[in-house]
């Protein structure tokens, strides 16, 4: 018998992270929140799913305390929601830089990678890795930039500034919004 059936796993980490992470718009949800996007409007523009799945990913990752539902009133308007990344969401990004950069290595993008990122203070490629040492530096989304890598495409103009006046996503070297506030309430 495999010794892995010795074991009972129901309480597996994997398992518990997939329950809240494994469905692919709920990747793709972070992903855009990891770009800086955190109104509803700008996610179903960016990814093109259904609103309804959309709403249910982003009420699933608030329950979960990936993200922080705020609202927020343009004058004239009714109030609405904007999503931000909190601390358990924010290290969400070692996972998702990993699996980037696994497609990358096996599923390679024809042009390039779409998204490059660097460590703000030196410029240098930032690689996950894993590591014994206790003293390794760990990067912080504070210390990274992502920009677009070669194997991003241009939108047409047209395209381009469709919802302009909607838009909120930051500049490639802005810093993603992100809320402060910690899962203990502090």
């Amino acid at each position: 018998m495999h010794p892995r059936f010795l074991y009972d796993l129901e309480h597996c980490s994997i398992r518990r992270a997939l329950d809240v992470l494994g469905e692919k718009w709920t990747l793709l949800v972070l992903r855009e929140a990891i770009y800086g996007l955190c109104r509803f409007d700008d996610f179903a523009r960016a990814l093109g799913c259904g609103r309804g799945v959309l709403s249910a990913r982003l009420k699933t990752m608030t329950q979960e305390g990936i993200l922080e539902r705020r609202d927020y009133t343009k004058p004239g308007q009714r109030p609405r929601a904007e999503y931000l990344l909190t601390e358990k969401g924010r290290d969400l990004m070692p996972a998702i830089l990993a699996l980037s950069q696994w497609s990358e290595r096996w599923t390679p993008p024809p042009d390039g990678p779409v998204a490059n990122v660097t460590e703000r203070k030196t410029g240098r490629p930032v690689a996950v890795i894993m590591t014994s040492e206790p003293g390794a530096d760990r990067l912080t989304m504070a210390d990274i930039k992502i920009a677009p890598g070669p194997g991003a495409k241009l939108l047409s103009a047209a395209a381009a500034t469709q919802g302009e006046a909607e838009r909120t996503a930051p500049a490639s070297d802005a810093q993603p919004r992100i809320s402060r506030k910690r899962r203990n309430g502090a």
